[in-house]
């Protein structure tokens, strides 16, 4: 079993998307762990604020069949994927860390480079593996968080209902 970090998030319907989102990955995924939800600003763009998390699970599937299947769930909850590359999503789950690999691996980066770039991928990783590494930097992500400029990307912790 692989562990994976993937990170979650949505800036249309988004109450109602994270919450489906959640549900079907707690069906196909064991171990699940979540981070809290975080409001911000789009970045990128000009858009509604999202809401964005971390979650943690493990996996049978290899990092191209784990893709294909969070792929899909965004597509079942309306992901539409014609549009600009920074714009509004129903949708956007992806893979953060798939074990320690490192490099291209299925068609996907490992480790996604947003961890270190983004405070809505970073403090939701701090805040539910603030002792493990960062596979590639050797760094902890509570200390990455610690040294990470906070006033770059402002962002709120949220509530569902």
């Amino acid at each position: 079993m692989a562990s994976v970090f993937v990170s979650i998030g949505s800036n249309i319907d988004k109450e109602k998307n994270i919450k489906a989102c959640l549900q079907e990955l707690a069906v196909h995924f064991t171990e699940l762990v979540l981070s809290p939800i975080y409001e911000s600003e789009a970045v990128g763009f000009s858009g509604d604020n999202f809401y964005n998390l971390v979650a943690k699970f493990t996996t049978d599937l290899s990092v191209g069949e784990l893709n294909i299947a969070l792929k899909t769930i965004e597509d079942n909850h309306g992901r539409e994927r014609t549009g600009p590359k920074f714009s509004g999503r129903t949708l956007d789950i992806d893979i953060l860390t798939y074990d320690d690999l490192v490099g291209e691996i299925d068609g996907v980066s490992l480790p996604r480079d947003e961890i270190t770039k983004n405070a809505f991928v970073l403090l939701p990783m701090k805040d539910i593996a603030a002792d493990v590494q960062h596979p590639e930097l050797k760094v902890s992500y509570g200390r990455l968080w610690f040294f990470y400029d906070k006033d770059k990307q402002k962002l709120w912790q949220v509530t569902l209902n």
